[in-house]
């Protein structure tokens, strides 16, 4: 198989380690009441930005811990935007007031996402703490009014799975532009999780179909995030009659080739608060740091984006399945699971019709 084109489009920078609040699925272990002192300096932050901006246009996202707590935050958004870079920001709301919102606008940030946990204030504080549920929504509606354009994230588990229908509608009664709806992934604090809320692969199998035909009837925008596996779903249901809005897989009977799953270093990447460079957020195996090297250099040269674009390097049903190249199975479950990047995606029920012959 061919590598994949690997066009940088978005750049998440954990601005900072430091958050108010301390939720159990949490991607970090190590949630910091403030600052690192070892995190990217605001000069150092600047130079990642312009370096963003050598690629063109990507989306520079900054996310953290709670990016609202780095105090130089609107500094460097004012200065990505100068740079002409498309910015957004992602937040648990629950620190936005009128004003607050008012200068996440002025400095130029277009676009924002939320998390919810829940369709109620019960569930989503359990994930997050009491008073959450009602800052987060509060803190939503004041972008939207600053003019903000917010979508809602919300991680699938045991606990909330069947409130998904009702956050969906949650969603469109508060106006946001999107529903995101990413499955767990066991990393940080989600490990400690993960044996009683991941969902088994029939439960995966059975959420993603939902969300074929919720996002065919419309008309809030819906995606499957860190799942995948989706687009096979997607593509066995277009080819049964259910067909999706946002399917361009062309004939029904055609297998797609171009990469929707997962994209980590394909046309994504994250990068920390002390400058390592992950494929993603979720995946924390480091390609290199940008203070030792250029971000085109590791995004270009490092051995592991390298490894994660060659679609005939996976390992297991991932390596052996007929949607490699548009899945790609979750390398950071994989990793989880077998302790390989490349190694099969654990919560896929499909079954290949070839054999593999390398080893999960």
């Amino acid at each position: 198989m061919a590598t994949l084109a690997h066009h940088l489009k978005r750049v998440y920078w954990e601005s900072t380690a430091g958050c108010n609040l301390r939720c159990i699925h949490c991607r970090r272990l190590d949630v910091l009441d403030k600052p690192d002192p070892h995190e990217l300096t605001t000069a150092e932050a600047k130079e990642l930005i312009n370096q963003v901006a050598t690629f063109g246009r990507p989306v520079f996202i900054f996310s953290g811990g709670e990016p609202l707590v780095r105090q130089d935050l609107f500094e460097l958004a004012a200065h990505a935007k100068s740079k002409s870079l498309p910015i957004a920001l992602a937040t648990n709301g629950t620190l936005v007031d009128a004003a607050m919102a008012r200068r996440i606008k002025e400095a130029g940030i277009y676009y924002a996402s939320v998390s919810l946990d829940g369709s109620v204030a019960h569930t989503h504080d359990a994930f997050r703490g009491v008073g959450a549920f009602e800052k987060t929504l509060s803190g939503m509606r004041y972008m939207q009014e600053a003019g903000i354009k917010v979508q809602v994230n919300f991680t699938v588990t045991r606990m909330n799975l069947p409130q998904v229908p009702a956050v969906y509608e949650l969603t469109r009664k508060n106006q946001a532009i999107a529903l995101y709806l990413f499955l767990l992934v066991p990393v940080g604090c989600g490990v400690q999780i993960a044996d009683d809320q991941m969902l088994s692969s029939a439960e995966v199998e059975e959420w993603l179909a939902w969300v074929v035909r919720r996002d065919h009837e419309g008309p809030l925008p819906l995606k499957a995030i860190c799942a995948p596996q989706y687009y096979r779903v997607e593509h066995e249901r277009t080819a049964s009659g259910v067909q999706s809005p946002t399917s361009d897989f062309g004939p029904r009977t055609s297998v797609p080739t171009e990469r929707k799953g997962c994209l980590a270093g394909l046309h994504m990447c994250f990068v920390t608060h002390k400058g390592d460079v992950y494929p993603c957020g979720y995946l924390p195996l480091s390609a290199g740091n940008i203070r030792n090297q250029s971000l085109r250099d590791i995004w270009e040269e490092s051995s592991l984006f390298q490894k994660l674009r060659d679609p005939s390097l996976l390992t297991g049903r991932c390596g052996a399945c007929d949607f490699t190249e548009v899945c790609g199975g979750c390398r950071a479950r994989g990793y989880h699971a077998y302790g390989h990047v490349l190694a099969e995606e654990p919560y896929c029920l499909y079954e290949p019709r070839r054999k593999e012959t390398r080893p999960a």
